[in-house]
């Protein structure tokens, strides 16, 4: 069964927004006005299904252009892409930047998630909507965490139509150009994918989007209804405060190098690493990667070695690289920072990372709330592919290598890989069963490695200093710097980039703690809590284990006793059932009741709350051990945490 929007058209400013991402329509089959011909045979039908993966795209094209995704521009896009308008439907509505009912063309995005929530984001969305009222056209939405944490309470302004003319292309599209995955098929007919769409200029970004830390009515309200007043956004080293110093190795360039400068990036050092990659080849590239012991950032910390060894491996073809930079777990920024402070990193590291894989073709997948990340990534990819190391002969090497930013358009589930895979190709952002894994079947169904922006720059000092010296970082198990998302109740909240090992303690006492510190999260919503007399804990993956915690993708959230425990369990467990994709039966219903359990408790303690923690352990487990992916099974984590350690509800 399918959907039918009846009489629905698009305007003509929706038909320019699609148009301008896929080209013109050629026939009445996808939009144009009937011909003779058009009467006789369908034309395009194959081609235009294997452009399947161009619907977020698509809708990020509308949503930019108009602000909302009526039924006539919806129809539009499925008759384009041949997508029968349910799953369209179904996809549009599985992300929380996009809206199928009418809106204003500006949206103020508010974060009320944890960092934010303490800084008095419940104050300030109320004082806005106050101010604002009805009729100032602007719509106020509560968010989920921005990665603006270091900031809070923070805002996001995105205004739809800004610069844009006859043709431009909508604000946040890729600089790359959108190419059909390689699966064997006819090529595509150029109409379809302009081979290089004109980049996005910055001038039109910064009028689409304006960003607002350490918010205050008055500056969120300016910047939302006069954007010319909003105060400039400060640059990626305010969000670190060891910017400068001595010793550091993935935030050496932050805040020294010029983000915009290729010759400023090469400088200081980029691109040394990519030539000692040719140099080893890449056999030699995972080998030294396997030697230095480097493993994923994001929270799994799986061998990066072993991964690449296995997709390299594949005998299938074509191989991708997709780097991870969705960062939605609330508290992490480091992500981001990186991209703004030091683009041209993430764009070697992706490039040798391909090289060792045997990949040609790399997707960046960027979380849709990043604006300036954006800009600066579609910048560096411009300047790389203008300049030679990326494109048809990297370097003279005789290798060919490019990369396609992907932006998010709000789900946290898609920093799950496979969940992330199925947004790119043009689905609902809902989790494969494993096996087969990624490396062996992963985006398009083809050998993929994935992995997120910290670890793949890891890869350059690896290579510039060896596997040896990169080793000697850290601990045995742990080794290497890693950065960490510090926020909260803390003097100088931001990222700091600490050896493997450094204690939770020396963690803290660099960032200051405020006031009395009542309890640390360690790890983000999907992390747990600690007391105040465990800061002893060594920040590595196997000493948080050892702890009972998690140090995840390296959040740190410090709150002090003037921080309602309560209010922010349920938030997380809000957080939690707001972002569960629905597909297993244990997450979708198990959210729901670990949400309704602590709204009953919230209020409670001691005997009036034992039932209600009994029920949470009981569906805190079935979460645990029967979702499908980390989201339900870590679900319960910080809420189980707290009962036990903190000794919330007593």
């Amino acid at each position: 069964m399918d959907l039918h929007f009846g009489d629905s058209k698009p305007t003509d400013e929706e038909r320019a927004a699609v148009d301008a991402l896929l080209g013109p329509p050629e026939s009445s089959w996808e939009g144009a006005d009937r011909s003779d011909a058009d009467l006789r045979w369908a034309r395009g039908g194959r081609e235009a299904r294997e452009r399947r993966d161009l619907l977020l795209p698509g809708l990020h094209a509308l949503n930019d252009r108009v602000g909302w995704i009526s039924e006539g521009a919806l129809d539009y896009l499925c008759r384009r892409l041949t997508v029968p308008p349910a799953e369209a439907y179904g996809v549009a509505t599985f992300y929380s930047l996009f809206s199928l009912k009418p809106r204003p063309a500006t949206v103020l995005h508010v974060c009320t998630d944890l960092a934010c929530a303490g800084a008095g984001a419940a104050e300030l969305c109320a004082g806005v909507e106050a101010r604002l009222g009805l009729g100032s056209g602007v719509s106020v939405e509560r968010s989920p965490c921005l990665g603006l944490c270091e900031r809070a309470p923070a805002a996001l302004v995105v205004r739809a139509g800004a610069a844009a003319g006859p043709g431009a292309p909508a604000a946040g599209l890729a600089a790359a150009a959108p190419s059909r995955p390689e699966t064997g098929g006819s090529a595509p007919r150029p109409p379809y994918r302009p081979e290089r769409p004109s980049p996005q200029t910055p001038d039109r970004l910064e009028a689409a989007t304006a960003v607002v830390g350490a918010a205050d009515i008055d500056t969120v309200v300016l910047a939302a209804t006069a954007p010319e007043t909003a105060p400039a956004e400060p640059s990626a080293a305010m969000a670190v405060p060891q910017a400068g110093q001595g010793g550091l190795v993935l935030l050496s360039r932050v805040g020294v190098v010029d983000p915009a400068s290729l010759d400023d990036y090469r400088a200081h050092g980029g691109y040394s690493a990519l030539r000692q990659a040719f140099a080893l080849g890449p056999g030699g590239v995972i080998r030294e990667v396997t030697d230095a012991g480097l493993v994923g950032r994001g929270g799994a910390a799986f061998p990066t070695g072993r991964k690449w060894l296995a997709t390299a491996s594949q005998p299938d073809h074509p191989h991708y690289l997709v780097c991870n930079a969705d960062e939605s777990e609330p508290g992490t920024f480091k992500d981001r920072v990186l991209m703004e402070g030091d683009p041209y990193a993430l764009v070697e590291a992706m490039t040798i990372a391909a090289y060792a894989v045997g990949a040609h073709k790399g997707y960046l997948y960027l979380r849709g709330e990043y604006p300036r990340a954006l800009h600066r990534m579609e910048h560096a990819i411009g300047q790389a592919r203008a300049r030679g190391l990326l494109g048809d002969d990297v370097l003279g090497q005789g290798y060919a290598f490019d990369i396609e930013i992907r932006r998010g358009a709000g789900a946290y589930i898609c920093g799950e890989e496979t969940a992330l895979f199925n947004s790119i190709e043009g689905y609902r952002g809902e989790p494969r069963s494993k096996p087969p894994f990624p490396v062996e079947k992963g985006l398009f169904g083809r050998p993929t490695a994935e992995n997120n922006v910290e670890t793949l720059v890891n890869v350059l000092p690896i290579l510039t200093t060896g596997a040896g010296a990169y080793a000697t970082i850290g601990t045995e198990k742990s080794t290497g710097p890693k950065l960490f998302c510090v926020s909260g109740s803390v003097e100088r909240p931001g990222i700091y980039e600490l050896p493997f090992g450094a204690t939770l303690g020396e963690l803290l006492t660099l960032a200051g703690v405020r006031k009395r510190l009542r309890a640390v999260l360690l790890g983000g919503a999907a992390g747990g809590f600690v007391r105040p007399d465990e800061l002893d804990i060594p920040l590595t993956f196997e000493g948080t284990r050892e702890a009972g915690t998690t140090l995840g993708s390296g959040v740190v959230m410090a709150f002090d006793d003037t921080v309602p425990l309560p209010r922010l369990l349920l938030r997380i467990a809000e957080f939690f059932r707001d972002e569960s994709c629905g597909q297993c039966v244990p997450c979708r219903v198990g959210t729901v009741r670990q949400e309704e359990a602590l709204h009953r408790i919230a209020e409670r303690t001691g005997a009036e709350a034992a039932g209600d923690i009994a029920l949470l352990r009981e569906v805190g487990r079935a979460m645990r051990d029967a979702s499908i992916c980390g989201l339900g099974q870590t679900a319960w984590n910080a809420v189980e945490s707290a009962i036990d350690r903190l000794g919330a509800y007593e």
